[in-house]
């Protein structure tokens, strides 16, 4: 699933398009908050759109007009940098978490361990559990890391229902015919989310470091370069913390 969102602000650049920016949906969130603070504070527009950090590489590649890209695994951005479509190889913005989510009237006992849902399992009662697609979406690649870390992987499969981004996969896990999900830390402390259930943080230990790195593209013009930069700021940094991404260590 891709979600575009236009943030209204005004530009002083006439009647240019804003800048788009492609981004992974776990940072949905958090990047239309510093969208909005970045446009109050310099008058530029930014316009977002949100998928799976795979299918947006896949876009760029095939030549989606998007001036600045946020991943949610670094690989993403060195591929298109590899492939010259970027201005160079970008920054790391952020180390995202996997959550282990269950709606309030779940049967599911969350857990930092699974536990709940390996017995659950044994049960016989899961019916569905929503991760995001593995094929191309990071947290998904997490997500069936830390199953497989808990031996819960194959036993756990026939229930899946998978998520074309994280974002999908939290209206899957919210249903009433699912019993949870795996999903992104930032999006269970998001507005839409933090009262809908309860989670518990699933250990780094068992999947790949989420690493997230943004780049600009070669076709990024002023506006670009300028959200790029704010987006390097305290003020935006504080935001991403707010939402569960730890500082990169380089």
């Amino acid at each position: 699933m891709t979600v575009a969102c236009s943030l209204a602000a005004t530009s002083d650049l006439g009647a240019q398009k804003p800048p788009v920016v492609a981004a992974a949906a776990d940072v949905m969130f958090a990047l239309e908050s510093i969208a909005g603070r970045f446009g109050a504070h310099s008058g530029d527009r930014v316009d977002l759109v949100f998928g799976s950090s795979g299918n947006l590489t896949r876009q760029i590649v095939h030549g989606a007009p998007f001036d600045l890209f946020l991943s949610a695994d670094e690989a993403f951005v060195e591929k298109l940098s590899d492939a010259g479509l970027t201005r160079d190889r970008g920054t790391l913005y952020g180390v995202g978490r996997i959550v282990l989510f269950a709606p309030h009237g779940s049967p599911l006992a969350v857990d930092q361990r699974l536990d709940g849902l390996g017995a659950l399992l044994e049960r016989g009662g899961v019916a569905r559990f929503a991760i995001a697609n593995p094929e191309h979406a990071p947290y998904g690649r997490a997500a069936e890391a830390a199953l497989r870390a808990k031996g819960l992987w194959e036993p756990i499969r026939p229930a899946l229902i998978l998520g074309e981004s994280i974002v999908q996969a939290s209206h899957f896990a919210m249903t009433r015919n699912a019993i949870g999900g795996i999903l992104a830390y930032s999006l269970v402390l998001s507005p839409a989310l933090r009262d809908r259930g309860t989670y518990a943080l699933l250990p780094e230990a068992w999947h790949t470091p989420l690493r997230q790195r943004m780049v600009l593209m070669k076709r990024a013009g002023p506006t670009a370069e300028r959200f790029y930069e704010y987006l390097q700021q305290p003020a935006a940094r504080e935001i991403f913390r707010q939402y569960g991404f730890t500082e990169p260590a380089d």
